[in-house]
């Protein structure tokens, strides 16, 4: 039995080594610059759609996409990977991200943001293909649905492998929930407000009570699933890039090199393991 890395870390700071910078595999600056181009071409994608919206004269549409969970969650992806990029970028060229000189609170929300968009996509995703999908009329549909329906969770597994990322701790699955939650209050505010449901499956007027709680359930408890699931790809990914391969990370050369040493001496606590 071999240790892994706990995703938390004591007094001694945060994020010592500097994991959300830095990948076992990509060099700082092509980590930085995938992120960039990955976070361009959503914020590219989402302010087509406006575009495009407000030439056919539905400008309304760009409105009411604020209400939808898959835009919200796609916006998140957007400025999660612009914010990424900006520590990767700050690494690179000084070998101190700016995520280092931040506020303890701000560098906790990085983390839980992080996490965010390494579970919410596949969510989107499954439930967009298997509740939502019926079918593309137009190229422009197909793009702008395939961007936002199936290349976000690109972008999640994308951080889920490259980056040297600790596993998120358990305490993440409470904001991962309320978040949900918080969510489905500003679905039925958009009802009452504007008088339509953003998804069918909520719709308790055509629907049973039993059935939209079911649904709401559901959701629950695969985000809950996808949590665990993603959490333990991480674990996977740590054990094998680290205590396998002996990858401890792309270093810019003026910062040393991070490795799980260092970790444990600057407060990261060694409590979990995977068979040898």
């Amino acid at each position: 039995m071999r240790p892994l890395l706990n995703s938390r870390a004591n007094e001694a700071g945060f994020d010592p080594t500097y994991r959300f910078e830095t990948s076992w595999i990509l060099p700082p600056g092509l980590l930085f610059a995938v992120r960039l181009i990955l976070s361009l071409y959503s914020f590219v994608t989402l302010f087509t759609i406006f575009g495009y919206n407000g030439a056919h004269n539905r400008a309304p549409d760009s409105r009411i996409t604020f209400s939808y969970f898959t835009n919200l969650t796609y916006w998140g992806l957007a400025f999660y990977l612009a914010f990424s990029a900006l520590h990767s970028g700050s690494y690179w060229l000084k070998g101190r991200p700016f995520l280092a000189a931040w506020p303890r609170v701000f560098q906790e929300a990085h983390s839980i943001f992080y996490t965010t968009v390494v579970v919410y996509p596949w969510i989107v995703t499954i439930v967009f293909w298997a509740l939502i999908y019926s079918n593309f009329v137009t190229p422009f549909q197909t793009w702008s649905n395939t961007s936002e329906h199936a290349l976000n969770s690109v972008y999640a597994f994308f951080e889920i492998i490259f980056p040297r990322t600790a596993p998120p701790p358990f305490l993440h699955i409470l904001p991962i929930i309320v978040i949900l939650a918080l969510y489905l209050g500003l679905a039925y505010l958009t009802y009452f407000k504007d008088h339509f449901f953003v998804y069918d499956f909520l719709d308790n007027k055509t629907h049973s009570p039993g059935l939209v709680t079911g649904y709401c359930f559901g959701i629950l408890i695969g985000a809950i699933i996808v949590f665990l699931i993603v959490r333990y790809l991480i674990v996977m990914r740590v054990w094998i890039t680290e205590t396998k391969l002996g990858r401890h990370g792309k270093a810019v050369p003026n910062a040393g090199s991070p490795n799980a040493n260092e970790d444990a001496e600057k407060g990261f606590v060694l409590s979990e393991a995977c068979p040898s």
